[in-house]
């Protein structure tokens, strides 16, 4: 009988661990298609887990940072979504890179058109971002995601380092280290180039070799030529030596 009971109570107890937990795994979160070098650009997917059984994700809000201000913010066409880019006047005009901006992207927020994330599912949903800041170590963006019954989940609590993470917390982006390549093409451009320039020195490359034995037949059927008439123009003087002959005999 305690064996029972002391089972009933490890289930219920797991239960509950469980159940207080899932929210830590199923939050919104952003993580880079590769790296995110400062300084540089990067995609980045917003992952949106649907963490209800009987409502389905019809939004989300994504608030960009304030403090690190993102010039170029484009967002992936995702089936199913509209997407509206939410562009800002800054309470202070900042230097970017060597260039003033007294606006930038605030916020971008997916909206379905049909039925959304529904129960069991996730969605990603991708921005490229640039020009990444040089001195932060992470970039910060709050989330709001709605349900079809209007019920809203902020993602919005800043977690803290060396702190237990929040109940709502926020998606961060850590961010690498620069790279020389800011633009995260890994010498993609260098060898399309390189390989370009290859394509063009093997096709001159062929049109000479089709050209050579050409040239050699035009200049060996010009010497034939000119041996022809040379060997004609003497055949035609030993004729007439040769009949002047006859007719002196």
């Amino acid at each position: 009988m305690k064996a029972s009971r002391i089972a009933a109570v490890g289930a219920v107890a797991a239960s509950a661990v469980v159940v207080l937990s899932s929210p830590a795994f199923a939050h919104v979160s952003v993580s880079p298609e590769g790296t995110a070098p400062k300084g540089g650009y990067a995609t980045v997917n917003f992952k949106v887990p649907n963490e209800r059984d009987d409502a389905s994700t019809t939004k989300l809000e994504v608030t960009l940072p304030t403090d690190h201000p993102l010039a170029s913010v484009q967002p992936e066409a995702v089936a199913g979504w509209k997407v509206e880019v939410t562009r800002s006047k800054l309470d202070k005009p900042v230097d970017l890179h060597g260039e003033k901006i007294d606006e930038a992207v605030s916020k971008v927020t997916w909206t379905a058109t049909g039925k959304g994330i529904e129960p069991g599912f996730f969605q990603k949903f991708p921005l490229s971002l640039g020009q990444l800041p040089e001195d932060s170590d992470e970039l910060v963006f709050k989330a709001l995601q709605t349900y079809s019954d209007n019920d809203v989940v902020r993602w919005i609590e800043v977690p803290e380092k060396g702190q237990e993470e929040p109940e709502s917390p926020a998606p961060v982006l850590a961010l690498s280290a620069a790279t020389e390549d800011h633009h995260g093409a890994s010498g993609a451009g260098a060898d399309q180039a390189s390989a370009s320039d290859t394509d063009d020195a093997e096709a001159a490359s062929a049109k000479t070799s089709a050209a050579e034995p050409a040239d050699s037949t035009d200049t060996t059927a010009r010497v034939l030529g000119v041996v022809g008439i040379v060997v004609g123009a003497a055949g035609v003087a030993y004729g007439v030596l040769a009949g002047r002959r006859r007719t002196s005999a």
